[in-house]
């Protein structure tokens, strides 16, 4: 059988008495939470948050241009209304529908792929190209027209505080803005 050693067990003695902080003082108070009564009656209760946030908000909520159609506006909120949750691959046939729904437009545009989009609007429906190269900077109620090399592309409306096509987005499209349109 081994024999143990002297230093392992002072070792062992040492480690059982070396100075830990003590429990209390670890956990913090508890904390602060603010009690109400939900829709049912039931009692609930959440964390108060008291801690700075770091974060800055970056992008702010879209402007209300004075100089566009009035009308665009409510092209957004019609197709917010009208949005799904996620993407079902229709995007320029929910901002069609926004459009008329609106009164933007008189006809359906027929461009099958949601890249021609732009070149319709300004040539067949009044539509004029923004120098906008930033989608955060569009303002509301303005189209956004991203391209793709081998897929149909992307058309959203610029909202208040994000994006709409058949989707909700706070972040546009990652693919490549061709451009922003509006009638003016």
């Amino acid at each position: 059988m081994r024999k143990i050693s002297p230093l392992l067990v002072l070792g062992l003695c040492c480690l059982a008495f070396y100075p830990r902080p003590a429990e209390a003082l670890i956990m913090s108070a508890p904390k602060p939470k603010f009690a109400y009564k939900d829709v049912s009656g039931k009692k609930q209760s959440v964390e108060i948050v008291d801690k700075y946030q770091p974060k800055k908000i970056v992008r702010p909520l879209a402007k209300i241009d004075s100089k566009i159609d009035p009308k665009l506006c409510r092209a957004a909120t019609i197709a917010q209304e009208r949005a799904n949750a996620h993407s079902h691959s229709l995007c320029w046939r929910f901002v069609k529908e926004a459009l008329v729904a609106a009164g933007v437009v008189r006809s359906r545009p027929t461009t099958p792929l949601a890249k021609q989009a732009g070149k319709e609007l300004v040539n067949n429906y009044g539509f004029k190209k923004l120098p906008v190269s930033d989608p955060y900077q569009a303002p509301v109620g303005a189209v956004l027209v991203y391209g793709a090399k081998r897929a149909a592309g992307h058309v959203e409306i610029r909202t208040q505080d994000g994006f709409v096509s058949d989707f909700r987005s706070k972040t546009p499209s990652r693919r490549p803005l061709i451009g922003v349109f509006a009638k003016v």
